[in-house]
């Protein structure tokens, strides 16, 4: 199996100082600073990068788990809420909110919850991330009216 790279490089102080973070594959290099991370400044930040592979990573688990199921999804969207709050002298991830969406022609809401939960607990995101407490919100996207 192939091993994942980044890097990030910081520069100055924690408040004054800022840095970049790049994905091994190129796919994506930005910066971060204390208020891209910790305020509403411009830049991405760790928490932000860590929802958007649970996200993934949950997405391709869901999808495995329906296709076993005998069902196959045209369209899954989750969002990923990663709360970083002050833990004693430092900071902690506390908790992530996922959210999720389905279209899968011929599941219902049961089974789409269950397999839902099911790839919230499997995927390696959530695996690698289990001393976090992760919340889902699961459900099929409702038909559009003709």
């Amino acid at each position: 199996m192939p091993v994942r790279t980044a890097i990030a490089v910081w520069e100055g102080g924690l408040k004054s100082g800022k840095g970049k973070m790049k994905l091994g594959s190129g796919a994506y290099e930005g910066g971060y600073s204390f208020g891209s991370r910790f305020e509403q400044e411009a830049g991405t930040n760790p928490e932000e990068l860590i929802g958007a592979a649970h996200a993934g990573c949950f997405n391709m688990a869901l999808t495995m788990m329906l296709e076993q199921a005998g069902f196959v999804p045209t369209h899954i969207h989750t969002s990923a809420r990663v709360h970083i709050d002050k833990a004693g002298e430092g900071f902690r991830i506390t908790s992530i909110e996922l959210e999720t969406e389905g279209k899968v022609p011929g599941c219902d809401e049961k089974t789409f919850r269950e397999k839902a939960e099911m790839a919230k607990k499997a995927c390696p995101v959530s695996v690698a991330l289990s001393g976090t407490d992760i919340k889902l919100l699961a459900g099929l996207a409702s038909p559009i009216a003709a």
